[in-house]
């Protein structure tokens, strides 16, 4: 059971996908599992073939429980020890206590991001345990909604709990970024016209790159950078509620497959129809509250992340620059940081770097 949350501790198995003797590749949906926010399609991240269902339909599961087995069939080309240990994604805590322990970071499930193996993951393999933080009682069943708001709930207050925050703001002028982004769409068909969005997002991957210390996760205390960027995009759902699926590579995709990526997320997001990868992957979250009239948006870290960005609405503001002062579209963007990861010098080159590529939009 794959952990989809912060502080998520079981899922609801509904409804599996494959069968015993079926044979999957890395990305295949292989089975749908109901959370406090709502359902989720578990991907498979191995290719092989399906020897055994081990959970039922139906069943809560805690997370870290196996629910199938899938036999790696590729005898032929089975890479060396030292290649396949390389690849074992696990916190340096983790490897050390392995190390000490005599344990095959093999034989352990991680439930840390992007399914990395963790020091609790370690200690659970070695039946130990570590003071558990204060467990959150669980609420009654009720409606899908209020669910949604009380683990939003429980992993804001652990976020507020365990990190130190700092925040930062900057305005941008967007004159020259909105004026090329206008000339880009008239070259395009209507359907396929870009908003101005996918300019701050890929701005924001783009900076991630100069300052890639608030690109990560804390885990196990220290930080793990993360080469890929996987950018959490908070999305309002109709009915009340919100989730942030990311979007991945954000840095290496072109500003009109980040729109594209943006139309076929958000409505899967609304019906519930979101990827296990696209609810562990990101590595930073955006939030923009613009088209709600929000100016200025200071926002909560989504541990085990060390950052968020907060994009306010663009307004037409008065502007000074080389002695001359006119009428500009300026844009409020936030940091909030983990003080433990970054401090507010790193955060204010972040800020930097935004304004800096929004400033040259050619180059996104």
């Amino acid at each position: 059971m794959p952990s989809l949350g912060a502080d998520m501790e079981d899922g609801t198995l509904l409804l599996w996908k494959v069968h015993p003797g079926d044979r999957v590749k890395r990305g295949d949906i292989i089975a749908e599992v109901g959370t406090d926010k709502g359902d989720i399609e578990v991907e498979v991240f191995e290719d092989g073939v399906v020897k055994k269902l081990l959970v039922e339909e139906g069943t809560d599961v805690p997370v870290g429980q196996v629910l199938a087995i899938i036999e790696n069939d590729e005898t032929d080309a089975s890479p060396a020890p030292e290649a396949k240990a390389a690849r074992v994604k696990a916190s340096p805590v983790a490897k050390k206590l392995a190390e000490e322990r005599g344990l095959d970071l093999h034989t352990i499930h991680g439930t840390g991001p992007a399914g990395a193996i963790t020091r609790d993951d370690v200690e659970k393999a070695t039946g130990e345990k570590r003071p558990a933080r204060p467990k959150t009682e669980k609420r009654p069943s009720g409606d899908n909604l209020s669910k949604m708001r009380h683990a939003i709930a429980v992993a804001m207050a652990r976020s507020n709990r365990e990190i130190p925050h700092y925040y930062l703001e900057t305005r941008i002028d967007l004159k020259r970024a909105l004026d090329w982004l206008a000339e880009e769409n008239k070259k395009l068909p209507l359907e396929d016209r870009m908003l101005p969005v996918v300019l701050l997002l890929k701005a924001v991957a783009r900076s991630l790159k100069d300052v890639p210390e608030l690109n990560g996760f804390w885990v196990d205390d220290g930080l793990q950078k993360s080469e890929a960027v996987h950018i959490g995009f908070a999305i309002a759902l109709r009915k009340g509620g919100l989730v942030t699926p990311a979007i991945h590579d954000v840095d290496q995709k072109t500003l009109s497959d980040i729109m594209k990526a943006l139309e076929d997320l958000i409505p899967r997001a609304r019906v519930g129809r979101l990827r296990s990868s696209e609810m562990t992957d990101a590595t930073i979250t955006v939030t923009s509250l613009g088209e709600l009239g929000v100016e200025t948006v200071h926002g909560v870290i989504y541990p085990p992340q060390v950052g968020l960005v907060g994009l306010g609405k663009i307004l037409e503001q008065p502007w000074a620059e080389n002695g001359m002062l006119g009428i500009r579209p300026v844009l409020s963007a936030t940091i909030a940081g983990d003080h433990r990861a970054t401090d507010g010098r790193r955060g204010a080159q972040f800020l930097d770097a935004l304004a800096r590529y929004l400033r040259d939009p050619e180059k996104l």
